[in-house]
């Protein structure tokens, strides 16, 4: 085993304590600070060295605290090159575009040490920027586990700074397909409703959760079926989840979402449709989300870039299906 202590600072006063673990160690995701919690492998001691009598993720916290992270060696991460297939769509001195796959994290992690993207990323490129941190080298943004893709990567600082920039500033541009329960009304509009940690078990996102962000996503139904709808979406922020979540709060959440409403939909659906309904469910064990384009100026030369990505075929076969239903 291994230890990691933080010292929590006066301005965390009043955070639960997985909140504030992921404040201070950006290495750990939040849903592997929760299960080392609920492991018993977090320890608490207040400023006089007392210890905090139950341990728990939601332990609020009055700051200057003394908190004890125990991990398994195996668990440590790493970004060293692996030898993981990528599918490159775009790639220069500056920066590289990469499209990927269902079921790969982005980056080394306790619980998910190695078999990354970024592990990949080490082993096809010798320079990547160090903006990220130690073991986020070259990811400017992210893309859940099982949400596939585009992801634009840096492979130098000064590309990392300005396309980070450009992220924050809203000129580049992430467009995404999705197929969702039921038809959304109106079939095009934006969804505006601010996103927080969730309130309840601290490790998903929800409206108006903790700390929460404004969010606004803009849509477009390209085609509707009998009891599902195949969407575009435009991300005007990037908060954690905001397409899955934004879709479920207006009670249309993306087909197989296993955390967003995205398995239980089908419960909405005419009875004439149920069977089919549970048949298309079926089709997808994660969520029907595809990052379909990115699209940036470049940071050398500030051309346009414009890279698509067609959906991946389990999506593509979910659609077919819906769309089959007369």
């Amino acid at each position: 085993m291994s230890t990691r202590t933080h010292r929590v600072p006066e301005t965390q006063r009043g955070k639960r304590l997985d909140v504030a673990i992921a404040d201070l160690d950006a290495e750990l995701s939040r849903s592997q600070i929760g299960a080392l919690i609920r492991s018993g492998h977090v320890s608490v001691a207040d400023s006089h060295g007392h210890p905090a009598p139950k341990i728990k993720p939601g332990l609020q916290l009055v700051g200057g605290e003394t908190v004890v992270l125990q991990l398994r060696d195996e668990e440590q991460p790493s970004a060293a090159p692996e030898a993981i297939p990528l599918d490159v769509r775009y790639e220069d001195d500056d920066l590289i575009v990469v499209n990927k796959p269902a079921g790969l994290v982005v980056h080394p992690a306790p619980g998910h040490p190695s078999g990354t993207l970024v592990n990949a990323l080490a082993a096809h490129s010798e320079t990547l920027s160090s903006e990220g941190g130690a073991f986020r080298p070259g990811i400017v943004h992210r893309l859940d586990r099982n949400t596939t893709g585009l992801m634009v990567v840096a492979r130098n600082n000064a590309a990392h700074r300005i396309l980070a920039e450009q992220l924050a500033a809203r000129t580049l541009t992430r467009e995404y397909l999705a197929l969702v329960w039921g038809h959304l009304d109106p079939p095009n509009g934006v969804i505006d409703a601010a996103i927080g940690r969730n309130r309840r078990d601290g490790l998903t996102m929800a409206i108006g959760g903790r700390a929460q962000r404004a969010a606004v996503t803009h849509y477009e139904s390209l085609e509707t079926y009998p009891f599902a709808s195949w969407v575009r979406l435009r991300l005007a922020t990037g908060r954690t989840h905001q397409i899955r979540v934004h879709l479920q709060h207006v009670g249309h959440p993306v087909v197989g979402d296993p955390d967003y409403g995205g398995l239980s939909a089908v419960r909405g659906v005419a009875p004439v449709h149920r069977l089919a309904a549970r048949a298309l469910a079926a089709t997808m064990n994660r969520q029907a989300l595809h990052a379909c384009r990115v699209a940036f100026d470049h940071p050398r030369t500030g051309e346009p870039i414009s890279v698509a990505s067609d959906p991946p075929q389990d999506m593509i076969a979910a659609r077919e299906r819906a769309r089959g239903v007369g």
